[in-house]
């Protein structure tokens, strides 16, 4: 039987560390497999699981091992394998799934760029356009598309968990319009407008993004006359107007590109116009090591980075606004609450 385990001394905890490629391509080949979505809520054996999954028995026994000792499933007694709080979170049916995050962190580009940390760290600058000849994003649409697909799906998953708990946050009340800038699909101005009824609001993002918005802000939708959904690239222009622009996980790109973005947003509001910076920190987080990987990996794609609160603050200052207020949506995201002045 395997289990989770607790820390060994320095010297195999190193070792375990310099694999731990093993455990993100376990995780991923076990979210690709479907796995998890197999494994019901009774303990299977590894051969009616491998059934379920086609695959051989015996190298599904050793990737489900392997991902027990990380508490992603547990091994009985008797060798058959049950869900773990974590091994759930693989499910795609999960309210909670982290199955597109998985994915998305493991994306095969994920492994050219990785062994290249060194030259990012040496120059500050991304890898992606010296290994593919292209900008990042340019990459995924124009020759990965199935990467920029899961991409997509990690965003969506990402934005449907915490746009509620914006949209709670968030005090628009005698705001008339607001405006989601490269808001992937929509969730947050989609909980806006709910909260909200005689609220507009607009969706900006790149056309490929915004030609999946959610149902409710396309035509037919419940929110459609109040909605507007504009593809457009906010990095060269912001074409829309309003009372309040939110713009969520989007600034971590190089530092040129958020400048011009929150540029383009000032240009657009105007003196008085209320703008909501929404940003993951890493001086601020229970989970420093998520944070800090997410870091790194955008050191590698797009030579961006995570923001400290100091940093995010300089980023928005230099660019114009004054800082109103400063505060948490949850454990893992903190709004900066900011105006252009008159």
């Amino acid at each position: 039987m395997t289990t989770a385990q607790s820390a060994p001394p320095p010297p195999m905890r190193l070792r375990e560390l310099v694999f731990g490629a093993a455990c993100a391509a376990a995780l991923r080949a076990s979210a690709r497999l479907g796995v998890a979505d197999a494994l019901g809520e009774d303990p299977m054996t590894v051969a009616d699981l491998a059934a379920a999954v086609k695959t051989e028995p015996k190298p599904l026994r050793r990737l489900l091992r392997a991902l027990s000792c990380y508490g992603v499933f547990t091994e009985r007694p008797d060798g058959t394998f049950t869900h773990t709080d974590m091994s759930r979170l693989l499910r795609e049916d999960d309210p909670h799934s982290l199955r597109n995050i998985a994915l998305w962190c493991t994306e095969p580009w994920t492994w050219d760029a990785w062994p290249k940390l060194d030259e990012a760290v040496r120059t500050g600058h991304n890898v992606v356009e010296d290994l593919y000849g292209k900008e990042f994003f340019t990459y995924l649409n124009e020759d990965a598309p199935q990467s920029a697909e899961v991409f997509n799906k990690a965003m969506t998953t990402s934005s449907e968990q915490s746009a509620r708990e914006v949209a709670a946050l968030l005090d628009l009340s005698g705001s008339k319009s607001v405006a989601d800038i490269g808001g992937g699909q929509g969730h947050v101005v989609a909980s806006l407008l709910d909260k909200y009824p005689a609220m507009h609001g607009t969706l900006l993002d790149l056309p490929r993004v915004v030609d999946n918005a959610v149902p409710r802000l396309r035509e037919g939708g419940d929110l459609a006359h109040r909605a507007r959904i504009v593809p457009g690239d906010v990095r060269r222009a912001v074409p829309v107007q309003a009372d309040v622009y939110v713009i969520k996980n989007i600034l971590e790109w190089d530092d040129e590109s958020t400048a011009r973005t929150l540029a383009n947003v000032i240009d657009a509001g105007g003196p008085g116009t209320r703008v909501v910076v929404i940003e993951n920190l890493v001086d601020d987080t229970p989970s420093m090591r998520f944070s800090t990987a997410m870091d790194l990996l955008l050191l590698l794609n797009v030579g961006g980075a995570k923001h400290t609160t100091e940093s995010m603050v300089s980023r928005l200052t230099e660019a114009g606004l004054v800082i109103d207020d400063i505060r948490p949506v949850n454990p893992y995201l903190h709004a900066f609450d900011c105006h252009v002045p008159d």
